[in-house]
């Protein structure tokens, strides 16, 4: 009867949607319940007979010294076992009272930290960003110091294969987390070095965009093309930062862009127009003005590079494409070219690559000479005479 409730319950057990049990039972185990039941009852069976026998055998003279030595062999565990813990008690409280102690410090360090970063809970001189970080190194103080208190209080910590065991833990721990150390304190140099913040436009080891993550161990960074890199605070710390976003809300940050133009430019003409595409140019500042600078003069061109200021730094690329398509339009428009010297001395002097000022039939001093070497001017020629013939 009892086998026939158990398979019930099983059933009934394995034909529910939402339950973990189902997950912990052998799958080629059939009717475990019914197993569990008969394992149970052979093991009350044979503690019975270890129970009744030996009493049962300590009436014949013959018999009493081997059941004696049987008991003694039972009894000494157990009462080595039930008097030591009597013994731990004392130390088993002082354990509790110190994690009792140690949950409510941590637990109030971190309802100040969640009050700090929420702006709950304002302290001068102290930003909410370092709060998380002061939280957990403060955390790990107090566990350490805990951890020093309890470790005398715990059973067997005296003897030589439990101080082993610990010297062994600490050296594994110690070699095989060389690089999370140090990936941890570089994250404890830069959370309070404060170099860039949780939505700053950075560029870091190549990686240019915004931070979304910055913990102890890693930075993580979504890129233009919504790539998310992720860089370890080691390599952070080695290298150089740079923070778009720190000045921008201030008086913005300096986009620069250069273009090469060649000694017969007047350097005038070229500030002008590069000014005036600097104005026409979208989410840039009227103040400070944009400002042109000659940085070299070079064998052959001089370099002009024309600095504007922007508060804007999340849509850099969409207003440098803006400043370079307004460069083309105004110096197109004013009829100067930008473009290599070195293509100027190659061409005839007919060609220009200003789009108004190309005529429909120019055509590049190289191919006229293939042209020329082919005798396709002479083909074109003929042609030209037929259809004018034919028309007659």
């Amino acid at each position: 009867m009892i086998v026939n409730r158990l398979s019930k319950f099983e059933r009934k057990i394995l034909n529910k949607k939402k339950n973990l049990i189902k997950y912990l039972i052998p799958k080629q185990t059939k009717n475990i319940f019914v197993f569990i039941a008969n394992v149970a009852k052979v093991i009350i069976i044979v503690l019975f007979l270890i129970a009744y026998l030996p009493f049962m055998f300590s009436f014949f003279p013959l018999t009493k010294g081997i059941v004696d030595l049987f008991y003694g062999y039972i009894s000494t565990p157990i009462k080595f076992l039930f008097f030591g813990f009597i013994d731990f008690l004392p130390s088993l409280f002082f354990i509790l009272v110190i994690l009792f102690f140690t949950r409510y410090i941590i637990r109030v360090s971190k309802d100040l930290a969640e009050d700090i970063e929420n702006d709950k809970l304002v302290l001068k001189e102290f930003p909410k960003d370092w709060a998380n970080t002061t939280q957990k190194m403060f955390s790990v103080l107090v566990y350490a110091f805990s951890i020093v208190l309890i470790y005398p209080h715990i059973p067997g910590s005296s003897s030589t294969a439990f101080k082993g065991v610990t010297i062994f833990i600490g050296a594994l721990v110690s070699f095989g987390s060389t690089s999370a150390i140090a990936n941890m304190v570089a994250g404890i140099v830069i959370t309070y070095m404060r170099p860039y913040q949780i939505g700053d436009r950075v560029k870091i080891q190549g990686a240019y965009g915004d931070v979304i993550e910055r913990s102890l161990l890693m930075t993580r960074i979504q890129t233009l093309k919504n790539e998310e890199v992720t860089i370890p605070n080691a390599n952070i710390i080695g290298g150089h930062i740079m923070n778009y976003s720190t000045n921008s809300k201030k008086i913005g940050v300096i986009l620069h862009t250069s273009v090469t133009l060649g000694y017969d430019v007047p350097w005038n003409l070229a500030e002008k127009l590069l000014l005036e595409a600097a104005s026409n140019s979208m989410l840039l500042q009227k103040d400070p003005k944009p400002f042109v600078l000659q940085t070299s003069l070079d064998d052959n061109y001089v370099s002009y590079e024309l600095n504007v200021y922007s508060k804007q730094e999340k849509k850099m690329p969409l207003i440098y494409s803006d400043i370079h398509r307004n460069i083309l339009d105004v110096f197109n428009k004013a009829g100067v070219e930008i473009l290599s010297p070195a293509y100027i001395a190659a061409r005839d002097g007919n060609l220009t690559t200003v789009p108004d000022l190309v005529k429909p039939n120019s055509r590049s001093p190289i191919e006229r000479i293939v042209d020329h070497l082919t005798g396709k001017n002479q083909k074109i020629t003929i042609k030209k005479s037929d259809e004018e013939n034919s028309m007659d």
